[in-house]
């Protein structure tokens, strides 16, 4: 069976929940993980840095470069690649994962988190792509996972929060686009979502509290499917929507008893889905 043992992953945003949880999984084969964040203070709402991270990842098994970066500025991410690439020979994982969201409507949002949440998830995605491209066809497996929803184009995912669905759904838009332009290559594009909310940071501080919290997911479960996809032949493994419960029946693991904030609690389903 595959695995990441010596793999190079690149993942923005890894400095806590989800994107963490991704390096997390992939060090445990030994993988390279460039923790791509901006976070390099501990703040009094969103815990972790790019400097903890690391050392979970290294208490994992992997190897650990963080790097402060700004996704929104392409000549920082060109430095970042450029490091990592530099630390480690290579890369052959992009994990698109650095997000921004304000659940607001038209009259609501301010332009200044427009363009926040436009900069970071569309075209901080597009950015990292383009970036990253150059060494992933030098890979021996090359995927991009980008963690953006399936593309249903339903009135009443846009309604309540135009601005948002629209900067997600340009990260699923790249997935669609550029898992065709280089299928050729052998690049994968994929796309990675959860079926219910998870236990991050954004969920606890901006959708909701402990009581969203307690119908929520551990962050590991997007880790474990996202190495599920990762670990497949990128040739054979592109232009997919996955869900990560599905994902994980794929393999035959069906009891998700041990992703559960709270067992007792009814389980809150995540947009898109």
């Amino acid at each position: 069976m595959a695995d990441l043992k010596g793999k190079t992953l690149f993942i923005t945003g890894a400095s806590r929940g989800i994107g963490l949880a991704i390096g997390v999984r992939a060090a445990r084969d030994g993988a390279n993980v460039a923790i791509v964040a901006k976070t390099t203070e501990p703040h009094p709402k969103l815990p972790g840095t790019i400097y903890t991270a690391a050392q979970e990842i290294e208490k994992a098994g992997g190897k650990a470069l963080p790097i402060a970066c700004d996704i929104r500025d392409e000549n920082a991410v060109a430095a970042a690649v450029q490091k990592t690439v530099e630390t480690f020979g290579g890369i052959d994982v992009l994990v698109n994962n650095a997000s921004a969201i304000s659940l607001t409507g038209t009259p609501d949002t301010q332009m200044k988190r427009y363009d926040l949440m436009h900069s970071i998830n569309t075209r901080g995605t597009f950015v990292c792509s383009q970036a990253c491209i150059p060494h992933l066809l030098k890979s021996s497996n090359p995927h991009v996972l980008n963690l953006s929803p399936p593309l249903n184009m339903e009135e009443r995912w846009f309604a309540p929060h135009v601005a948002y669905t629209m900067a997600k759904f340009g990260m699923s838009m790249c997935v669609l686009g550029m898992a065709g332009e280089f299928r050729g290559r052998g690049i994968a594009f994929n796309a990675l979502w959860p079926r219910t909310t998870i236990a991050t940071a954004a969920v606890q501080n901006l959708l909701g509290g402990d009581d969203m919290i307690r119908g929520s997911r551990k962050p590991e479960i997007m880790g474990d499917a996202a190495y599920v996809i990762l670990t497949r032949p990128s040739r054979e493994c592109t232009g997919n929507f996955f869900i990560d419960d599905d994902v994980l029946a794929s393999v035959g693991k069906t009891d998700l008893s041990e992703y559960a904030i709270d067992p007792t609690a009814t389980l809150m389903p995540d947009f898109f889905v």
